[in-house]
Formats: structure tokens, C-alpha cells, sequence
């Protein structure tokens, strides 16, 4: 008897066992969003938010991963770096997670690079362009983006200075790590190009008055204004520009503007400005099917709109774009697990995506998608909204 009952807790825990773990590989992967969905860059939140949506709702469509399908959990690190660590911790202990996607503000994610690595778990990087997000020293390497690339930003941001004929430029920089990111490269790529760099201003999150730094920029006679601010502070920058009257002055923007409604917070009409904005990803610009697939995909869920109006369209693309990789790289390994899917993503090769088509996204010692050659310069039209310029 005692022989026989031994049996039958064996057996019961391993039946319990088995089911447990039949229901686990039909159970729905997660894609777990990590983004500022209530602050500063709600407008770029949203847009990552629904890039991944209208990706899921495709592949699902079209069978899930694996034969799972997939559901969106998103969480709000509402540009706060502690709460972005909190949230990596809360999705290391998600059920069939196959990856985390991040949001528009480099220092939550840099925040979150060793946690990521610590958990061992994916992160898709679909904004937030610090360079040490991607060089950050880990190997393996956890973190995927196809977004921009500071070091590869400067030099765009730089040959669109030279393009308008300008030698003199002073730096508006937000004191953070992504503001220290771009300072090195800025400085390094106006070297290579003759630029003058004539100071460089810091301005705190947060920050209201920014008129003894305008008053330095006039004094000093700079030609134009290289920005990198997202959208409060921008608006400090340029509303300040136009008390002391040099609101003609060119701007040159990372595209951290265009994370928000940047021009309908100014306080005069973005015409009396003259500003440029880094971008690559514009429906005017990407002519692929898989971007008009994309467009209508959107106006089907969310309604028709002005394609131009659409809120950080680059945060959404991007987003589509990687959430198509991953379950491309799952399909390729045949499994979701880490030490695989980062193999598979490694080695994709020939993938369409909204943005452009992939020859071959990352190497193992690349994991960076985009480059400059990549990037282009929208200006605003008097709507607010972006469009092309067909200048690179």
C-alpha cells in the first residue's frame, strides 16, 4: 500500500507537471511595452504603443509565433528612470515574455541596460537614441534598436548646417545622458567638418527661464542652433528665442521635438520659426508596401487622419518594424527562448519592414539597424505637423 500511494503522488504530481506545461506553450507570448504613456512624451508613448498593436494584430492574423498568439502588456515608466528599472523588474517575472519594448527617453533605458542583462531578457529599442544604449559593454547583448543613432545622428545633424551654408553654430543640450551622448559626437563631427561650435548651453528638465543662455547664443553671433531637447524644453528654447527676436535663427532638432505637440505649444505660430527636425520614418518619404500596409492598418484601428498629423510617426514605424523582426527571429529559431531569439536576430536576413527592407537588421556585433544613411530633415508646415524637405 505504501509502494502503491508513493505511485500515485508521483503520478499526480507529474500529471499536474505536464499539464502545467501544456498550458504554458499554448498560453499567449507577451510583448511588454515599457514607455512614457502620462508625461513629457505621451505623444511618442502612444505611438511606440500602437506600432506593436498593429504589428500583433497582424501576426496573430496570420497565426501568432509559434503557433501562440501574442498580447500587449504596457506599462508607464512615465519618463522616471527608477520607475523604468521597476517596470523591467515587474516583466522579468512575466509569464512567456518574449520581449520588452522601450520608450523615447535615453536615460530610463540606459537605467535599464543592466537590469535587462541581469534578467536576461530582450529589450527592443524603438526611440531612445544613446549611443551606450547599444554600446553598453554587454556580451552577450540583450538590447535591438531600430531608431536613431546618436554618433551616427551628429553627422547628419551637422551636414545639414554646411548644406544651408552655416560655419557658426552653439549647442542646446539637455542635461542628461542623452544630451552628454550627443555632445560628443556633435563636437567630433563638426571637427571633420570646419564647423565652429561657438559654446554649449544646458538646459534642465523641467527648466522655465532659458534667457541669460539666448542672450549668450545672440551675443556670440551664432548662425543657427543645433537642439537636442525633447518637446517642454524645446519649447522653453524657441519661446525664449522669440522674446529676444532672433526667432528667425535656424534651428537644427534631433527629433526629440517631435515626441509631442511641440508646435502647438509655442507661444507664436511655428511659421515665425525656422526650425529642421530629424526624422526616419515619413509616410511622404517610405513609399514601400509594407508602409502603405501600415497606413491603412492605422486608419482601420484608429481612424482616418492626415497621414502628416499622425503623432511620432517614427516611433510607431520603428515599433512595427520590430515587433515584425522578433516573431520573424522566433520563426527562424523555433523557439522563444533568450539565447535564441538573440541568435535569430543576429542572423535575419531579407526582411521588408515599414521603414526599409532589411538586408540584414543586426550581426551579433551590431545591433543597430539604422545609420545615416538612414536619417533625413523635415521641417513643420504651418499646421505643426512634419513633412519632407528631400534634403538628407
Amino acid at each position: 500500500m505504501r509502494a502503491l500511494s508513493i505511485f500515485l503522488s508521483l503520478a499526480c504530481v507529474f500529471s499536474i507537471f505536464t499539464a502545467s506545461k501544456a498550458l504554458s506553450s499554448t498560453e499567449p507570448l507577451v510583448i511588454g511595452i515599457d514607455a512614457d504613456l502620462s508625461a513629457v512624451a505621451v505623444e511618442g508613448g502612444i505611438a511606440i504603443t500602437r506600432g506593436v498593436e498593429l504589428a500583433v494584430d497582424e501576426i496573430n492574423a496570420a497565426g501568432g509565433i509559434l503557433g501562440r498568439q501574442i498580447k500587449v502588456i504596457a506599462k508607464d515608466h512615465r519618463g522616471n528612470p527608477a520607475r523604468g528599472v521597476y517596470n523591467i523588474e515587474q516583466f522579468s517575472q512575466t509569464p512567456n515574455l518574449l520581449a520588452v519594448v522601450g520608450g523615447v527617453h535615453t536615460p530610463v533605458v540606459l537605467a535599464e541596460v543592466d537590469p535587462i542583462h541581469e534578467k536576461n531578457i530582450l529589450m527592443l529599442v524603438p526611440w531612445a537614441a544613446g549611443t551606450p544604449i547599444i554600446d553598453n559593454g554587454h556580451s552577450p547583448n540583450n538590447i535591438f534598436r531600430v531608431s536613431v543613432r546618436d554618433a551616427e545622428a551628429a553627422s547628419v545633424l551637422i551636414n545639414h548646417v554646411k548644406y544651408m551654408g552655416l560655419s557658426n553654430i552653439a549647442l542646446v543640450l539637455e542635461r542628461t545622458g542623452w544630451g552628454r551622448s550627443n555632445l560628443e559626437s556633435l563636437t567630433q563631427a563638426a571637427s571633420n567638418n570646419d564647423i565652429d561650435i561657438t559654446a554649449t548651453h544646458w538646459i534642465n528638465w523641467q527648466q522655465k527661464d532659458f534667457s541669460e543662455d539666448i542672450a549668450a547664443i545672440k551675443s556670440a553671433k551664432a548662425e543657427a542652433i543645433i537642439l537636442v531637447t525633447n518637446v517642454p524644453e524645446g519649447v522653453v528654447v524657441l519661446d525664449e528665442m522669440a522674446k529676444q527676436g532672433i526667432a528667425s535663427l535656424p534651428v537644427v532638432s534631433h527629433w526629440g521635438v517631435a515626441s509631442g505637440q511641440f508646435a502647438s505649444l509655442l507661444a507664436k505660430p511655428i511659421a515665425n520659426y525656422n526650425v529642421s527636425v530629424l526624422q526616419t520614418f515619413h509616410f511622404n518619404h517610405q513609399k514601400n508596401t509594407k508602409a502603405k500596409s501600415l497606413l491603412e492598418a492605422y486608419y482601420n484601428k484608429y481612424g482616418l487622419v492626415d497621414a502628416t498629423a499622425i503623432g511620432g510617426v517614427t516611433g510607431l514605424a520603428h515599433a512595427y518594424d520590430l515587433t515584425h523582426l522578433i516573431a520573424a527571429a522566433a520563426a527562424k529559431a523555433g523557439s522563444i527562448e533568450v539565447d535564441a531569439l538573440r541568435g535569430a536576430l543576429e542572423s535575419l536576413q531579407n526582411v521588408q519592414g515599414a521603414v526599409k527592407h532589411y538586408t540584414a537588421p543586426f550581426s551579433e556585433d551590431r545591433h543597430d539597424a539604422l545609420w545615416a544613411k538612414d536619417y533625413f530633415m523635415t521641417t513643420f508646415n504651418e499646421k505643426g505637423h512634419l513633412v519632407t524637405t528631400g534634403v538628407q
